[in-house]
C-alpha cells in the first residue's frame, strides 16, 4: 500500500508541475500557478486512483471525465480567490491529461496503413480505430467533465468576466 500511495503522490506532483508550466507559457498571472497546480494534482491523482486495478479499475474515458469534473470544480471555486476567470485556471490544469499516447499510436497506425504494400492491414486498422476512438472519447469526456462545474456554478464562474 505504501508503493501505491507514493505513486499517487508522484502522479499528482508531476501533473502539478506540468500544469504550472502550461500556465506560465499561457501568460496567466503567477498568482494562478498554485490553483492550476492544485487542480491538476487533484484531478490527475483521482484519475490514477480510479484507473488503478487494485482500487477502481475504471476505464480511462470515465476516469478522465471524473477527473476533469474535479479540476473544473476546483478551478471554478478558487478562481475568484486569485481574481481570474475560471478558464485561466482550468485549461492549464487539464492539459496534463491530454491522451498523447493514444494520439501518437493513432498516427503511427495511420502511417502503417498508408505505407503498407500488403492488402492485409487488419492489425493496423484495428489499432487506428481503437486508439483514435479512445483518444476522441477521452478528450470529449474531459470537455464535458470540465464544463459541468462552469454551468453548475454559473454565478461564480462568470464573476471575473463581468
Amino acid at each position: 500500500m505504501d508503493i501505491l500511495l507514493q505513486n499517487i503522490i508522484e502522479d499528482g506532483f508531476f501533473a502539478a508541475m506540468a500544469a504550472i508550466g502550461f500556465a506560465s507559457i499561457s501568460h496567466t498571472p503567477p498568482r494562478t500557478f498554485i490553483v492550476c497546480g492544485l487542480a491538476a494534482a487533484a484531478g490527475h491523482a483521482l484519475r490514477y486512483v480510479m484507473m488503478s486495478p487494485s482500487l477502481g479499475n475504471i476505464h480511462i474515458v470515465l476516469a478522465s471525465t471524473a477527473a476533469a469534473f474535479v479540476i473544473g470544480l476546483i478551478a471554478v471555486l478558487l478562481a475568484p480567490v486569485v481574481r481570474v476567470p475560471a478558464e485561466a485556471c482550468l485549461f492549464p490544469s487539464l492539459l496534463p491529461m491530454i491522451p498523447g499516447m493514444y494520439a501518437y499510436r493513432s498516427i503511427e497506425a495511420l502511417i502503417s496503413c498508408v505505407s503498407s504494400a500488403s492488402p492485409d492491414n487488419a492489425g493496423s486498422l484495428y489499432s487506428l480505430a481503437f486508439n483514435s476512438i479512445t483518444c476522441l472519447l477521452i478528450v470529449l469526456g474531459m470537455v464535458i467533465g470540465a464544463n459541468i462545474p462552469i454551468f453548475l456554478f454559473k454565478k461564480i464562474s462568470f464573476q471575473a468576466t463581468r
